[in-house]
């Protein structure tokens, strides 16, 4: 089946709702598929949070976000810039933070063109590292990094349901 093109573009304030709807449902998705109990996937600030938090991303000065829109919906999402928390790097690393791909649309292309646009935004700014967290338990995630050559860095931090979050890197050398 042909589907129809993806576009992508910068956000803008005016995605915000598509973005917390579409970053609420693919959370959901995947801690669902890893067996974190319904009751644990989110909580009722959590809508307000993710808001806050792309609200942010987009006025940000020093992180990038690209929508991916097919027939003028946001089917997909990613945020990249500066390394953030511990280990943040030399100025050498660029931070994946979340690629998000409507459920409904996975497996066609959206994310392989979500994280094209990651690897341009890395050699545009000469960075030869990128980095990203996965969530253990997603596994369907940790194989779309694998096959795009990312690699487990050693690195793990405690998340939900006593599983971790992966660090993972990728020299764009061998993107």
């Amino acid at each position: 089946m042909t589907h129809p093109p993806v576009l992508l573009r910068p956000a803008v304030p005016a995605d915000l709702d598509a973005l917390v709807e579409l970053h609420t449902r693919a959370r959901t998705a995947y801690y669902r598929a890893g067996g974190l109990p319904a009751a644990r996937i989110d909580t009722p600030d959590g809508p307000a949070r993710r808001r806050e938090g792309w609200a942010r991303s987009i006025r940000s000065a020093t992180r990038t976000v690209r929508c991916a829109l097919r027939n003028d919906t946001v089917v997909g999402v990613v945020a990249m810039g500066p390394p953030l928390g511990p280990g943040s790097g030399d100025g050498t690393v660029g931070e994946l933070y979340r690629i998000h791909v409507l459920p409904g649309q996975w497996g066609q292309g959206i994310g392989g063109q979500l994280h094209a646009a990651f690897v341009r935004f890395l050699r545009e700014a000469t960075l030869p590292t990128g980095r990203v967290e996965a969530w253990e338990r997603n596994d369907r995630a940790r194989a779309f990094y694998a096959r795009h050559g990312w690699r487990p860095d050693g690195h793990r931090r405690p998340r939900p349901a006593g599983a971790c979050y992966v660090r993972m890197r990728l020299d764009t050398a061998f993107a």
